[in-house]
């Protein structure tokens, strides 16, 4: 049988009651975690957010040097791990995918490497560089942003063969990046996907996969069986990766890319949110609809990897693009969740708190 176990930092968790029988199916890892140990040795708490670009040339920089872009959603970026999408290139060397004069369909974002020290005060710890974008300004700008992540004190993760190890409190986590070009750590390789998640599950006690897949746009927040396209280009089957990395050893899968938000299933006990739009992008993307409206996907982890708890932080883009707390997007992904996933959907209450189908409610992370 299931009880609820009261941390001392006031969130309550499922635990397997001694002597009780186990659960599986789709809580299957939520009652795992052991109980006699304290919360700080137990809990790892991560915030993750979507598609993040800083500015670039020639779209236009902030007037400001980039000193604010972060400053009104930097209380919602608290974490052991803090996980973003690093949507283009930290350089000022290679030579731009799309010639000297960018056309309409083409689109090269490079951010000045300065610009490293707003992501560390911003309070991210790893960023993935597994996109679309990765490859703007070719291998020199791979090389300069991975080096200039590095300055920053940030771990990187995405290009072929990569995991990152952060340490925390106890023991190490596993942050894999994904996405759909042979620059990055492939999704669309399933195979060779299982087999790097199994290697990092078999070196830390915790992994979280995070992706970049699927189609764009406002018609794109459906998650729907097969390979989906975009302009011709192959963006991978998020259903078909997702579900291989979390019977290969993953505890969380965090999508980005559609450039708009989409559900949440749990599968196996494991949360998977399947995209988180948009962050933050300066001059650079579209706002309409709904590709302006983003979350903090803010999570509690066991030790083990078993989901505790978990709450969607709204975030709005004001202006040119840069997040505001507040927003109406809780409501949308709950929806689809629903539409997507049905049975398998994940829980989520109006002020954004997520637990897993057919478990009694778990409180979310209290707001930092």
């Amino acid at each position: 049988m299931l009880g609820i176990l009261t941390l001392a930092i006031g969130i309550p968790v499922l635990r397997a009651s001694t002597g009780g029988p186990s659960v599986d199916g789709t809580g299957e890892r939520a009652v795992q975690a052991a109980v006699a140990v304290s919360p700080l040795e137990r809990s790892i708490r991560l915030a993750a957010v979507g598609d993040t670009v800083m500015g670039s040339r020639p779209y236009g920089l902030p007037p400001d040097g980039g000193r604010t872009l972060f400053s009104a959603v930097k209380p919602l970026l608290h974490g052991d791990v803090v996980l973003g999408n690093l949507e283009g290139t930290l350089a000022t060397g290679g030579t731009s995918k799309c010639g000297p004069s960018p056309g309409p369909n083409c689109f090269a974002f490079r951010m000045p490497p300065t610009y490293r020290r707003w992501l560390k005060e911003a309070g991210f710890t790893v960023m993935t560089v597994a996109n679309n974008h990765a490859d703007d300004f070719g291998a020199i700008g791979r090389q300069q942003t991975r080096a200039n992540l590095a300055r920053a004190g940030i771990r990187g993760t995405g290009w072929p063969g990569s995991t990152a190890y952060l340490p925390v409190a106890g023991g190490n986590v596993a942050v894999l990046g994904f996405a759909f070009n042979d620059v990055s750590n492939d999704m669309r390789d399933i195979p060779g996907a299982r087999k790097l998640v199994a290697a990092a599950a078999a070196k830390a006690p915790v992994v979280i996969v995070t992706v970049h897949a699927g189609a764009e746009g406002s018609t794109a927040d459906h998650v729907r069986p097969g390979t989906e396209l975009f302009l011709g280009e192959n963006r991978g089957d998020s259903l078909r990766f997702a579900h291989a990395v979390v019977e290969a050893g993953a505890d969380i899968v965090i999508m980005h890319g559609p450039h708009i938000m989409r559900g949440v299933e749990f599968y196996k006990g494991v949360p998977i949110a399947y995209s988180l739009g948009n962050f933050m992008g300066y001059s650079v993307f579209s706002l309409s609809g709904n590709k302006k409206r983003t979350a903090v996907l803010d999570v509690e982890l066991g030790r083990n990897g078993a989901f505790l708890a978990g709450r969607l932080h709204p975030v709005t883009l004001v202006g040119k693009g840069v997040p505001t707390p507040g927003g109406t997007i809780v409501s949308r992904v709950r929806e689809l969740s629903v539409q997507d996933f049905g049975k398998n959907a994940a829980v989520i209450t109006a002020d954004g708190a997520i637990s897993p189908p057919g478990t009694p409610s778990v409180a979310p992370p209290p707001t930092p």
